[in-house]
């Protein structure tokens, strides 16, 4: 059986988008279906400018050197990279509407769906996490 892996983001901060895209591009890298339900704060990880100035948590500005020392790709680089091995990128439609957002406000490619779009998805995964 194939691996299947549906991942939950929730949270919009630097960490959060370097947890999801590490995971399902690692997923992706290793020949497993990966899809990704990008909800509330988490829909600044595919936002079409907020992911180019993802807040750091409160002390710990030093990890941006870390980063950078360790050539870690930026999280546009990430994004891009998780499009290209096939990750499955659905942004929430109910939290769109209440924030008032619309599929042009992101990035290109990707899906808008609902919860039931996602649990449909999610269904027989092998592995599911949330962030």
């Amino acid at each position: 059986m194939a691996t299947k892996v549906a991942i939950i983001a929730a949270n919009g901060g630097l960490f959060d988008a370097y947890k999801v895209f590490n995971i399902a591009t690692a997923a992706a890298a290793s020949d497993a279906e990966v899809g990704v339900f990008f909800t509330f704060e988490g829909l600044n990880l595919i936002h079409k400018q907020a992911h180019h100035q993802l807040p750091m948590p409160a002390g710990t500005e030093h990890v941006a050197e870390g980063f950078q020392q360790g050539n870690v790709p930026s999280v546009p680089e990430l994004v891009a990279m998780a499009q290209e091995l096939g990750v499955r990128i659905i942004a929430c439609q109910m939290t769109m509407d209440v924030m008032n957002l619309k599929e042009e406000d992101f990035i290109d490619g990707i899906e808008v769906g609902g919860a039931a779009t996602f649990i449909d998805y999610a269904k027989d995964a092998n592995i599911t996490l949330s962030f």
